[in-house]
């Protein structure tokens, strides 16, 4: 059963007129909007081969928003990134890779997106059925002290071969090795293009000095969007990346040196502090939405789950964006949960009165 509007509003509470009722500095007329055709128009005219439009119609075709415009991706690589136990001890069942699989395929999921062992255990059974998406590569988190480095896991062709549609990976933009990240994804990304596979990419940002008098620039929407822009820039089919909870990162970070360089006018005439403004100038780096920009649904916090997925969903929809990534939200719960959670984000995305700002 889908949620109505009149539930939608109820779940956003107080936030509900501000939220759906916004108008953001820049207008949605600038954008490039998800619609039916949108991907289909936008990769024609790209150098994207047919065989990489062709996973991308699959990608955009599969689950509950199939032939929409949007994407609703389960991701669980979180095994590796926040370690098996953090992850899965709160529902043992996902440790065992089928029942990943069929939670994004029982939860009308475009794709899901997981690690080369996860999906490559049941690539034979599940690869025909739902999009895979490898992730190549992963935060180590078992050297001590921990260290923040995404490093490579296995090979594309590795991806090709069991059947995958996509392949994703993240770079720790502003990180020590970030350079060799971006080295290392341009090529896999070339590769996947040239397998027929298409990208997604995880725009994160890792650096210790991103946090300043109290404040964690970690999600602004200056860094973040900056990074988005060099995430299209090395050719990644989709961006993913963190909703932004504030601004000023260029700001606060190149005060006490030369870090950076901005201008005025993104505070003033581009964006606001409201967060669909924030949003929206993402997808503005992610060529005006050329390029969708899907936001991760982050950490599960019991009761809330719901109402905070909603919010995020409402506000990458009415921004311009093209979906929502969320994982922990519905795998740490019974599947039945999970499934109810999943297919709430894929509603805001379905209702027609939820519009893009």
């Amino acid at each position: 059963m889908s949620l109505a509007l009149s539930d939608l509003k109820n779940l956003l509470g107080a936030d509900a007129d501000s939220l759906l009722n916004h108008k953001p500095k820049i207008p949605s007329s600038r954008l490039h909007v998800p619609g039916p055709k949108s991907w289909k128009e936008i990769f024609s005219q790209s150098d994207r081969s047919a065989a990489v439009q062709k996973n991308l119609d699959a990608l955009y075709g599969h689950g509950r928003l199939g032939g929409t415009g949007y994407v609703s991706i389960l991701p669980v690589d979180q095994g590796i990134e926040h370690s098996a136990g953090a992850s899965f001890a709160k529902n043992p069942d996902y440790f065992d890779p089928e029942n990943i699989i069929k939670l994004a395929l029982d939860g009308g999921c475009n794709a899901v997106a997981s690690t080369y062992g996860v999906l490559g255990i049941m690539a034979k059974k599940y690869a025909g059925k739902i999009p895979f998406i490898v992730k190549i590569n992963h935060n180590e988190l078992l050297t001590y002290p921990n260290k923040f480095d995404q490093i490579m896991f296995g090979t594309v062709q590795q991806a090709f071969d069991m059947g995958a549609k996509g392949v994703g990976a993240t770079i720790y933009f502003g990180s020590p090795e970030s350079g060799r990240q971006i080295v290392e994804v341009a090529h896999a990304f070339a590769k996947a293009h040239q397998l027929g596979m298409f990208t997604v990419l995880w725009c994160y940002l890792r650096n210790g000095s991103f946090k300043k008098d109290g404040k964690d620039y970690h999600t602004a929407a200056d860094l973040t969007a900056q990074a988005n822009h060099i995430g299209v820039t090395i050719e990644a089919d989709i961006i993913k990346q963190k909703l932004p909870t504030n601004n000023g990162g260029y700001l606060a970070l190149g005060q006490e040196s030369s870090y950076g360089k901005t201008d005025k006018r993104v505070y003033e005439e581009l964006c606001s502090d409201h967060p669909i403004d924030l949003c929206r100038y993402q997808v503005a780096n992610c060529y005006m939405g050329r390029i969708g920009l899907i936001n991760s649904g982050g950490e599960s916090k019991g009761a809330s789950d719901l109402g905070d997925a909603v919010r995020t969903a409402v506000i990458n929809k009415r921004a311009g964006g093209s979906g929502l990534i969320s994982g922990r939200k519905a795998f740490q719960k019974p599947k039945e949960e999970g499934i109810a959670l999943l297919n709430a984000i894929q509603d805001v995305y379905l209702c027609k009165e939820v519009t893009v700002a």
